[in-house]
């Protein structure tokens, strides 16, 4: 299980790659695999690539979460919790990621995301459950979520009725 915590949480002091590298901490007799990943890591998020030697608190927001998705990924998780992959980032990087959590998904590995971004992450997502102050008041599938009045209510910045 691989954990992208709300915030980000990288190594600011350290660079992408040691970030990244930290990611594999529980595989460290693994070196060939290691380099491996992170070539793969280099595909999935190009930007890392780049920035290989810079310090990670140097990293703009949409970066820096970036990083954050490719340190929990170096762990191989089969199951990736995301909370609030969004929570700052403009609205180009924001579908950005979402369009890699997508690709990720089609490859195999479960999302888990809590996120206000209601839309985005149903558009993504096979099944979801819509939470009102701690408690759930809507689940189902994607689709049928995206159809409903309060979806398409808090889609829009309105209160929906119950």
């Amino acid at each position: 299980m691989g954990h992208v915590p709300q915030g980000r949480h990288i190594f600011p002091t350290l660079s992408v790659i040691d970030n990244l590298r930290l990611g594999a901490y529980r595989r460290p007799k693994a070196k060939k695999e290691i380099e491996t990943d992170l070539e793969w890591i280099y595909r999935l998020l190009p930007t890392l690539k780049e920035r290989t030697r810079q310090r990670a608190g140097t990293l703009s927001g949409g970066e820096q979460q970036m990083l954050s998705v490719g340190r929990a990924l170096m762990g191989r998780p089969k199951l990736l919790l995301l909370d609030e992959p969004s929570l700052g980032l403009a609205p180009r990087l924001m579908d950005e990621i979402f369009a890699l959590f997508r690709e990720m998904n089609r490859t195999g590995l479960t999302l888990f995301i809590v996120e206000q971004e209601v839309l985005l992450s149903l558009s993504i997502s096979s099944r979801g459950y819509l939470l009102r102050n701690g408690r759930v008041i809507r689940e189902g599938s994607a689709a049928t979520l995206l159809e409903s009045r309060e979806v398409k209510a808090l889609g829009l910045g309105e209160e929906a009725d119950n």
